[in-house]
């Protein structure tokens, strides 16, 4: 179950920071938006990029959220992609995000899938 306080920052519009294992074991990381759905948190991408592919392989994944309100006090995720989402169920949780980021549906020139994370670990603050 989502933290209440993990919850409020996750439903703001912060910039996560994704890492995933790459192939040679190495740290992969980028910069994501990020939702909910139910217990879970969500992000969008594009299903041949690196960090799908990553998580397609190993569906470990950490997430390093600064909410703007208050960057000093991050949230901290680890947790497994247990679903994928495409077709019309993704494009509604990718039009809820752009919404939620930018005001409007997210363009369909490129094909989107959600990455649907378990959450395993949380914190909140520095620790």
């Amino acid at each position: 179950m989502l933290d209440p306080a993990v919850r409020r920052v996750l439903d703001g519009t912060p910039i996560a920071h994704l890492a995933s294992v790459s192939p040679d074991g190495a740290p992969h990381v980028v910069p994501v938006w990020i939702g909910t759905r139910g217990d879970h948190a969500v992000v969008l991408t594009g299903p041949g990029s690196r960090k799908a592919r990553n998580l397609r392989r190993d569906p470990r994944v950490a997430l390093s959220i600064a909410p703007a309100d208050n960057p000093f006090e991050p949230v901290v995720i680890r947790g497994k992609v247990v679903e994928w989402l495409d077709g019309d169920a993704g494009w509604e949780v990718v039009d809820q995000l752009s919404d939620k980021y930018v005001g409007a549906a997210y363009p369909r020139d490129d094909e989107r899938v959600v990455a649907v994370i378990e959450v395993v670990r949380q914190t909140v603050g520095v620790g």
